[in-house]
């Protein structure tokens, strides 16, 4: 892999790259000839809200605040369900707004797949900081613990955070059980999100 932006480059540049980032997703959704103009402004609305004060930015709070404390499993998931999650459930929501109408059973399965989906990427993510090397992850490991971050490793410990990754990875795949072979791609995702050494 390639080193992360920050570390190619520095924190300004790769702020403003996230940034410039956000801004041509929201580009690219306006800017597309939807037969349907109320799904689009539903996907616009999707992908404001995970990126505002209600999701990345609002977690991202959360965490800045929480350097230093010590936070409950409650506590880490909501900053984990606003900060990464909300992300991963937009991606995953978004894709399911391209195509067919979903009944609302579906749509609830997608969301509960998309939650446990983004919770298990920061999970791994945790993990990976403190047991993976700085080349590997393109990035510095043990970032988090010096940065006194809470995370589930700092939480629960190192076994109980990966018994708990398989939890989640287990719940994911149990969410995509009613689309059978239509879920290969979310499965594929899951499964790389698990597997994943960055």
């Amino acid at each position: 892999g390639r080193p992360t932006c920050h570390v190619e480059f520095d924190e300004a540049t790769a702020l403003l790259v996230g940034d410039s980032l956000q801004s041509l997703a929201f580009e690219l959704l306006a800017g597309q000839d939807f037969a349907d103009r109320g799904r689009q402004v539903e996907m616009l609305r999707l992908l404001a809200r995970a990126s505002g004060s209600c999701g990345m930015a609002g977690g991202q709070a959360i965490d800045l605040e929480a350097v230093g404390k010590s936070l409950n499993q409650p506590e880490l998931e909501l900053m984990h369900a606003l900060k990464t999650g909300a992300l991963i459930r937009a991606a995953v929501l978004l894709g399911a707004l391209c195509g067919n109408a979903l009944s609302d059973a579906d749509s609830a399965a997608l969301d509960r797949f998309a939650k446990r989906a983004g919770l298990l990427f920061q999970v791994v993510d945790d993990i990976l900081d403190c047991t993976a090397s700085t080349a590997t992850l393109g990035k510095t490991a043990g970032k988090d613990a010096a940065a006194e971050k809470p995370t589930y490793v700092s939480l629960m410990g190192l076994e109980r955070a990966r018994d708990f990754a398989g939890d989640l990875r287990r719940q994911a795949r149990e969410a995509l059980s009613p689309f059978g072979e239509r879920s290969r791609r979310l499965l594929e995702l899951t499964d790389f999100i698990t597997q994943r050494k960055f």
